[in-house]
């Protein structure tokens, strides 16, 4: 199936992670993909929420936002349905990656500030998102301002990260299935779809409809299958981000 920007059906728009981007967070990303660009923050925090103070155990949260300039016509800055339900898809993919009890008693809350938006902002929000994540949780310093994880390894047994997390959309485009829509694809596809895995494949959320039309199960496995390609790839930029 041709795209109207030549890439193939399981191709990614190319894909940029900038790691260190705004340097008073303890980490950030910025994220290139395509025409989207969304800065990522990490900030943390040695409280919890009330309730859950006192249980040993912390706490993983998000903010969304796109900024006014990042769309035409203009976005209003102000609060809104969709942001709002963006950043609880964003926490809940995050801590799905998140050993609360390793994590201790800390808030680690990710921003994400969308700059220029054409398509995938959710899904680029949770990639670069993880990423500030860890990097913001290499900067844990014990009581006597020791680095917990001098060597910068957070993954693991015992460890504050299970493994990684990462999003792509993907669609039904003129009867095919299609890879990392943009809007111009995202805005007439029969069926979008976003998907939130581990690096390991397994499924975290899955996000879907037709637009006035409806799609088989074969369809749906072909748009996993895709969604999953896709975050394999995604998966070995994040490792290797500079």
């Amino acid at each position: 199936m041709p795209r109207h920007d030549g890439r193939a059906a399981n191709e990614l728009r190319s894909l940029k992670l900038t790691r260190g981007y705004a340097s008073a967070a303890a980490g950030s990303v910025l994220v290139e993909w395509g025409q989207t660009t969304v800065l990522c923050t990490a900030s943390l925090s040695n409280e919890t929420p009330p309730w859950l103070a006192g249980k040993g155990r912390g706490w993983v949260t998000a903010e969304y936002n796109m900024l006014p300039g990042s769309t035409s016509p203009r976005k209003a800055r102000k609060p809104d349905g969709r942001s709002t339900e963006i950043q609880r898809l964003i926490g809940r993919s995050l801590r799905a990656g998140v050993d609360l009890a390793a994590l201790g008693e800390r808030t680690l809350t990710v921003d994400c500030d969308v700059l220029r938006a054409d398509g995938g902002t959710r899904t680029a929000s949770i990639t670069g998102g993880w990423v500030a994540l860890r990097d913001a949780i290499a900067t844990i310093r014990n009581e006597d301002g020791q680095l917990l994880f001098p060597e910068g390894d957070v993954v693991g047994p015992g460890k504050p990260l299970i493994g990684s997390v990462a999003a792509v959309s993907v669609g039904l485009v003129r009867d095919e299935a299609a890879l990392d829509l943009d809007y111009p694809e995202d805005s007439t596809a029969q069926v979008d779809m976003n998907v939130v895995a581990t690096g390991t494949g397994d499924l975290i959320e899955v996000q879907g409809g037709g637009e006035g039309t409806t799609f088989s199960r074969a369809q749906l496995n072909a748009m996993l299958d895709l969604a999953i390609e896709g975050i394999a790839q995604i998966t070995d930029l994040q490792n290797g981000a500079a």
